[in-house]
């Protein structure tokens, strides 16, 4: 676990490195196709990438509980909810984490932040509403193990990260279209074919990294949650009826698919290739034939 950590936190250095490499090569590919020699736009642009990095770091966790509709409660507001985020907390030795609710039909959970002294965790209504006490606390030391492991600092900077490149290569795709319109006598057509691709490739490579980054954290958290309650079946019953009562959120934000505990979309063929959540059998296969361990 420790050396999860220790992972994670050298993980978001390397993520935020190769997702200032990809806005750049964007930035490249815009000076191509405008023809500027000056280099303004690609440095423009690179300079851009890491002042919206900085600012992701800090502001992306916020970000996120907004794009969900997230509200802010005190204990008084859901007692049920603030004790047991609260008794995990004194369990992990973590401080205790923001509380948010998601009024949502959909049964699900997140959590985000930067740190565990800057962490948000959250759950929709639905979920409030079909779990019993000891699947919730199941969810929620879910959740909980996401802020100890600072998986929250590499999923949330990536959310921030996927937002930005999904926006710059709809920009390029534009450029290349409505430039092309423009200057029928002197357009390139190779500058065409790179706007194009870059708009495909950009968010499939954002995907795919959002993807791979999400799927083994979850069999971690899942673990991690199961060794602070010692109540695997709880959470295995949990991750049962989510996937029994599974249902797309009513905001559903492909860019931050994998903060939640289940998979949030309407599944569609491209959304299977580039899923961020194990199946959810295979995570219940997992805690039950490890329970002896927790």
């Amino acid at each position: 676990m420790y050396r999860a950590v220790s992972a994670n936190k050298r993980n978001t250095y390397v993520i935020m490195a190769g997702f200032v490499l990809l806005i750049a090569a964007l930035g490249f590919v815009a000076q191509l196709m405008t023809g500027d020699t000056s280099g303004f736009i690609f440095w423009g642009t690179l300079v851009g990438a890491l002042i919206y990095v900085a600012i992701q770091y800090y502001a992306a966790g916020k970000q996120a509980l907004s794009m969900a509709g997230a509200r802010e409660i005190q204990k008084k507001d859901n007692p049920r909810l603030y004790r047991i985020v609260e008794n995990l907390a004194i369990t992990t030795g973590l401080p205790t984490p923001k509380v948010y609710i998601v009024d949502d039909p959909a049964p699900n959970a997140f959590a985000t932040g930067r740190d565990p002294e800057h962490a948000a965790v959250a759950a929709t209504t639905g979920l409030l509403d079909i779990m019993d006490d000891q699947e919730l606390e199941g969810v929620m030391a879910h959740e909980m193990a996401h802020v100890k492991n600072y998986d929250i600092r590499v999923t949330t900077l990536v959310f921030g990260l996927v937002v930005v490149v999904g926006l710059l290569a709809d920009f390029l795709a534009r450029m290349a279209f409505f430039g092309g319109m423009r200057r029928n006598n002197g357009a390139n057509p190779l500058m065409l074919i790179l706007g194009i691709l870059a708009m495909i490739l950009a968010p499939l490579l954002a995907a795919s990294i959002q993807a791979a980054i999400s799927r083994q954290r979850e069999y971690l958290a899942d673990a991690t949650g199961a060794l602070t309650t010692r109540h695997p079946e709880g959470l295995a019953r949990a991750l049962q009826k989510l996937g029994e009562y599974s249902k797309p959120l009513k905001r559903q934000q492909a860019s931050m698919a994998h903060l939640w505990m289940a998979d949030p979309m309407q599944p569609g063929v491209i959304d299977r290739m580039f899923q961020t959540h194990p199946p959810i059998p295979d995570r219940i296969k997992r805690l039950l034939e490890n329970q002896a361990r927790f």
